[in-house]
């Protein structure tokens, strides 16, 4: 039986990069393109909050798209930024929907397409072209996010999160391998408010 992710996770992404000033984007008609292809009944849904196709927070916007590919449903949540990768205060429409895009692009990465990316590798196992340099996200970074330091904004939301999932503590920094919420990398604290949040609506 064919393994849509198999294949998906095998297509070098590296030519579809596109250059927007210093930062990097995987393109998302190329990304929808890829899916469908994989699986021509594939479809992604932009979550509502209270109706809206975003949610504030504290910590600033966030969107979440999720993308169904042969049955199986991955959702992503990705925060509305500026081009120096900053969080809006109060951004427009164009760049709510700008923000939706790139996470329909990690959303549908869930599903294999790109999702080396993640990892930092330059490209997929078995590939057999000329070494291109790696691209750390499909979504703009201003520095390796496995070296800068989760901000203190981060670590009281994910102290929030724990408290109101009724989760332990112990568990995240387990999961992580860190003594304390402030030995997360700002990459690593990301993808523990994203569980987090997820644990939260399902709750």
């Amino acid at each position: 039986m064919d393994n849509y992710f198999t294949r998906l996770n095998g297509i070098n992404v590296s030519e579809h990069i596109e250059k927007k000033g210093q930062f990097s984007y995987l393109s998302w008609p190329y990304a929808v393109a890829q899916l469908r292809q994989a699986d021509p009944t594939a479809t992604w849904e932009v979550r509502r909050f209270d109706a809206l196709p975003y949610q504030k927070t504290e910590l600033g916007y966030f969107v979440e798209v999720a993308v169904t590919v042969q049955g199986m449903t991955l959702s992503q949540i990705h925060p509305v930024l500026d081009s120096r990768n900053d969080p809006i205060e109060l951004p427009t429409a164009f760049e709510i929907n700008t923000s939706i895009q790139r996470c329909l692009v990690k959303a549908i990465a869930l599903h294999g397409l790109g999702l080396y990316i993640y990892a930092g590798e330059d490209l997929p196992s078995g590939e057999k072209t000329q070494h291109v340099p790696a691209v750390k996200s499909v979504t703009p970074v201003s520095q390796h996010p496995t070296t800068k330091s989760a901000s203190p904004a981060q670590i009281r939301y994910i102290e929030k999160l724990v408290s109101e999932t009724e989760g332990e503590m112990s568990k995240v920094l387990e999961y992580f391998q860190v003594a304390a919420l402030s030995e997360l990398t700002s990459h690593a604290a990301s993808r523990a408010i994203t569980s987090l949040e997820n644990q939260r609506r399902a709750a």
